[in-house]
């Protein structure tokens, strides 16, 4: 059983921003920072199977693919990388890259990489605040300048480089037409609204990603069987024994974990092992007395 407030940890990117706000408060030392990496606080427990990030972009990353399960372990990795995007800002023309325009064969993508050509090969789709992307394991995908985004992964860090737009990186070519998908991808993300509450927006055999959006001076309970990991986009509320706002994340499993809502109310992003959704994820609790404890009552919704 496990309940923890996350760890959240800063990485300076060149493509990252100054000010992290309105979707963390964490301050920065005067470097540009990219991401937000949301940790376990427990120093001696289990890493977890998926990673939950926040990313901030002023200009494009690398075009880049990531192995899935079967060719990750056939090169000696333990897992893949398979990701879904929830994007929570987008300035007017923002794009994301995934897939490509037309499937080619490997030779012809290798050629693409060798003269730069691959920048016009992958198919740009333009995003706005709300858009969901899934990224399975093998597709080559790139997010572009302008963006904030909520990602949520495998837990593997396993980057293979296409193009970088001169950044003087290393580029994985062979490592790349080995482990990409040469065709187009699905997109966008088809949502399904469950209740007024849950939302799920993406769902891969690793991992399901909901929306919830709970009222002013509500109480719910979470069912956090699985491993979970919720992350406050809106509002605040008092969960298990933190206070929680805007850009914070607790950790969950095996454990039921109990939301206060506050008085402007709660919308938060749940993540969760196992490909289906959790049918009792969230249940209303009543408060007959809201001074006593042994006064609440679950309530289906």
């Amino acid at each position: 059983m496990a309940i923890e407030y996350t760890l959240a940890r800063t990485v300076p990117k060149p493509w990252g921003v100054l000010d992290l706000r309105p979707y963390s408060n964490l301050r920065n030392d005067g470097n540009a920072i990219g991401e937000i990496c949301y940790e376990r606080s427990c120093d001696d427990a289990a890493d977890p199977a998926l990673l939950l990030k926040l990313l901030f972009t002023t200009q494009p990353l690398s075009i880049q693919v990531h192995p899935d399960d079967a060719h990750a372990q056939s090169i000696g990795l333990r897992s893949g990388k398979t990701e879904a995007w929830y994007v929570l800002n987008a300035t007017p023309g923002a794009k994301i890259a995934l897939g490509l325009k037309e499937r080619v064969t490997p030779q012809q993508l290798r050629a693409s990489i060798d003269d730069g050509s691959i920048a016009n090969l992958v198919a740009w789709h333009s995003v706005s605040a709300g858009d969901v992307v899934s990224v399975p394991g093998g597709t080559i995908h790139a997010i572009g300048a302008g963006l904030v985004i909520a990602e949520i992964q495998q837990r593997s860090d396993t980057t293979f480089r296409l193009f970088d737009y001169g950044r003087q990186r290393d580029l994985h070519v062979e490592s790349a037409v080995a482990a990409a998908d040469t065709g187009p991808a699905h997109f966008p993300e088809e949502t399904l609204r469950f209740t007024s509450e849950r939302t799920l927006l993406a769902a891969s055999s690793y991992f399901a990603l909901e929306r919830i959006e709970l009222t002013p001076d509500s109480t719910w309970s979470l069912d956090a069987e699985r491993e979970t990991w919720l992350l406050i986009l809106s509002g605040n509320a008092h969960a298990a024994s933190f206070d929680i706002a805007v850009g914070d994340a607790i950790f969950a499993q095996s454990d039921r974990l109990d939301i206060c809502v506050g008085p402007t109310g709660m919308v938060g992003l749940v993540a969760y092992t196992g490909g289906d959704a959790v049918p009792d994820l969230l249940r209303r609790i009543s408060r007959s007395n809201a001074t006593d404890k042994n006064s609440l009552r679950e309530v289906p919704v």
